[in-house]
């Protein structure tokens, strides 16, 4: 006697299951969507020489709570990122007068930014120690020199230089031509856009596209 459908439904579901519980996680997740899960950019070029790497360009803000939010995921993500993975972040630089972008830049040539990243946001959405706009280049290099820069009168006039005006230039064709909108907006070698409706579908729609770049290797 053949068994009853509701039974013969539940057993399929059983093995189904059992088959889903072999499968890589990847697999069990559905490949992403181009124009919903993340964007094709035209003649993309990565921002530094890939060598042999898979770049991870996190465009970020300090001003932005979603960014703020959004360390925090990926502190635990890159703990986790493959050795081929390089992560890489680059301030906004929508505006001349971005004086948060400004002092990254700086920091990163004085490489104090490793230490000072988390400082700087913390100081924005934390501590309001420095407001969310409008910060001036002498309040922000006050605060970089309370994390480790070498001299607030030179941090500051290092913020207004040359050099530095090239550098927010260069991030901001990057995020121009990448197509970037808003922030944080992750681009994965250049070539996608990651899209996503919540902060933790970026790392999700990063990871499927990771693979595939590494796949086309």
């Amino acid at each position: 006697m053949p068994p009853h459908p509701r039974a013969w439904r539940r057993l399929l579901a059983i093995v189904a299951l059992a088959a889903s519980a072999w499968l890589p996680a990847a697999a069990q997740t559905a490949a992403p969507v181009e124009g919903v899960d993340y964007a094709v950019i035209a003649d993309g070029q990565p921002w530094r020489p890939l060598d042999g790497k898979i770049e991870v360009v996190e465009v970020f803000s300090y001003g932005c709570v979603h960014c703020f939010h959004f360390q925090k995921l990926i502190d635990t993500w890159r703990a986790k990122a493959p050795r081929d993975v390089r992560f890489t972040y680059l301030p906004a630089a929508f505006s001349a007068g971005d004086n948060f972008a400004r002092g990254f830049f700086v920091a990163q040539d004085q490489r104090i930014d490793a230490r000072s990243h988390h400082a700087v946001f913390s100081a924005v959405h934390e501590t309001s120690v420095l407001p969310r706009s409008g910060a001036s280049i002498d309040a922000i290099a006050a605060f970089y020199a309370t994390q480790g820069a070498r001299s607030q009168a030179r941090f500051a006039k290092a913020m207004a230089s040359p050099a530095t005006d090239e550098k927010l230039n260069a991030a901001r064709a990057f995020a121009v031509r990448s197509g970037v909108e808003g922030t944080p907006t992750l681009i994965i070698n250049g070539r996608y856009r990651v899209m996503g409706r919540r902060l933790e579908d970026l790392l999700v729609v990063a990871d499927q596209l990771i693979a595939r770049e590494r796949a086309e290797r």
